[in-house]
């Protein structure tokens, strides 16, 4: 008989990266204007962005409480809606709300997601306290904007959760523990402590968002990491442990389990460099690696037209992408609902050089059943640009290029149209900050009188003022009066 070694209870030392998470939550000072600035358009055009959601009964019939006709007293109130909810519950719906659509930011390096996703925790619990009597203002919901897309960010710029499976949702949880934490008042052990909760947790697979199994999972996918992120807050608020190595521990840590052994890698520290950096998606309800190909598909549109041309005289047409877009957006066959639509690229561009528009309503099963959108698809192929590829990870650049060839029947091959950066890149700014005031205005119009829609934009263009308001008083401004 031998004798054997049980396991080490010492509780080690918290995770470095953990650690650092926290001291950033509750240490570092944002003065980047940039940031804050960018942050305020973030959180108008997401609101506006939930709103439209709200327009479709898919959305609709998963939000309100758990028991329907429940109000809680100094709730949540979901933005669009007259539901008043608990803070949990109300994280699910504005989260699911806002990324109903995919048509607001996105930031994309190794990982790809939406940083905005955690405005879903972050509202709700602001609305929640300020309701309560703890003062919280845009200014400081800007702040945790700011900081939760840097956690999220950060953790994507060289870590890829998608090639382990793993959907990027469970970095919306990370971010979002950590900045509710703060809010809610946990100290810098305790924000610890709800962090490695975030990890500790089961992780969405990305099943949902790829062939043969896309669904409408991923649209409401971040509502859940919200609220996920809020409950394991409130519960280290009620004096739960946290899992120190949650991410080391040999055989039991995240990394071990999920990540195959590999540790997170860091490009920068945390700063605000995500937020000043995030894509809007102001044109196009698409998945961002398609935005710059379906606005070349519009102008090839216009120059078919020029030429007495339509889509039906295409014989084929090419498309040049990144890796990252040929392996999650390039897909053949049947797409079966809206949200296989939304994140098939050959459909996304085969719709425009049709009819000249992409809009919510082009991924529907109504506008899907003209069968000239899977003929032309048929005739749609993808290749990689590696140029396209090494700039799409460029910290420089954060390219998103894309690159149309088309051919006719008669033999004609019309100039390539390549267009690198989307309108709502940083460096179309200036460009695209007219056009999301413009996109914005039109999803708000479809919800509310003249008379609100104006005391809504004139609230939202004073940036002073603006930040100055009660978070509470912010959110009541989109409640149907």
């Amino acid at each position: 008989m031998s004798a054997t070694h049980g396991e080490l209870a010492n509780r080690p030392q918290p995770d470095k990266v953990v650690q650092d998470i926290a001291d950033y939550v509750h240490s570092y000072k944002i003065d980047s204007e940039l940031a804050y600035e960018t942050a305020r358009l973030c959180l108008i055009d997401t609101v506006g962005c939930g709103l439209e959601g709200l327009r479709f009964p898919a959305c609709t019939k998963l939000l309100g409480p758990v028991v329907e006709g429940t109000v809680v007293p100094n709730g949540t109130k979901v933005f669009g809606t007259n539901y008043q909810l608990d803070p949990i519950r109300g994280a699910f719906n504005i989260g699911t709300i806002i990324r109903w659509l995919d048509f607001n930011d996105c930031f994309l390096a190794a990982e790809w997601g939406h940083p905005s996703d955690n405005l879903g925790a972050i509202l709700a619990v602001a609305d929640y306290l300020t309701r309560t009597g703890k003062p919280f203002t845009v200014h400081d919901l800007l702040e945790g904007m700011i900081k939760a897309h840097e956690i999220q960010g950060g953790l994507a710029l060289l870590n890829s959760f998608n090639r382990v499976g793993l959907d990027h949702v469970v970095l919306v949880k990370v971010a979002s523990t950590a900045v509710v934490s703060k809010m809610l008042g946990l100290s810098r052990d305790q924000t610890i402590d709800a962090v490695s909760q975030a990890f500790v947790d089961g992780q969405s697979l990305r099943t949902y968002r790829h062939a043969p199994n896309t669904g409408p999972r991923k649209s409401w996918a971040a509502g859940d990491a919200c609220s996920r992120a809020v409950n394991l807050a409130l519960l280290v608020q009620k004096g739960e442990k946290g899992l120190p190595s949650v991410l080391t521990a040999k055989t039991w840590g995240f990394y071990d389990v999920l990540f195959k052994g590999k540790q997170f890698e860091f490009q920068m520290p945390f700063g605000s460099y995500i937020m000043e950096n995030v894509l809007f998606k102001i044109s196009f309800p698409a998945e961002f690696h398609a935005q710059t190909a379906v606005e070349a598909a519009i102008i090839l549109h216009e120059r078919l037209k020029a030429m007495g041309k339509s889509a039906d005289d295409i014989k084929s047409v090419r498309i040049r992408t990144q890796e990252a877009a040929v392996r999650i957006i390039d897909k053949q066959g049947p797409l079966d609902n809206f949200a296989d639509r939304d994140h098939a690229i050959n459909y996304m561009v085969a719709y425009p050089l049709i009819f000249g528009e992409l809009t919510s309503e082009s991924y529907t099963d109504e506008s899907a059943a003209d069968p000239r959108i899977d003929a032309l698809r048929a005739k749609i192929y993808c290749v990689e640009e590696q140029r396209f590829s090494v700039d799409y990870h460029d910290p420089e650049k954060r390219s998103i290029g894309n690159a149309l060839l088309v051919e006719l029947n008669d033999g004609t091959v019309l100039d390539e149209v390549e267009i690198e950066y989307p309108v709502g890149h940083k460096r179309r700014r200036s460009e695209g900050t007219p056009l999301l005031m413009n996109k914005f205005q039109r999803h708000i119009s479809h919800h509310f009188d003249i008379e609100q829609q104006k005391r809504i934009l004139n609230t939202v263009s004073d940036a002073k003022s603006f930040a100055q308001m009660p978070v509470d008083k912010f959110t009541e401004l989109f409640i149907k009066q």
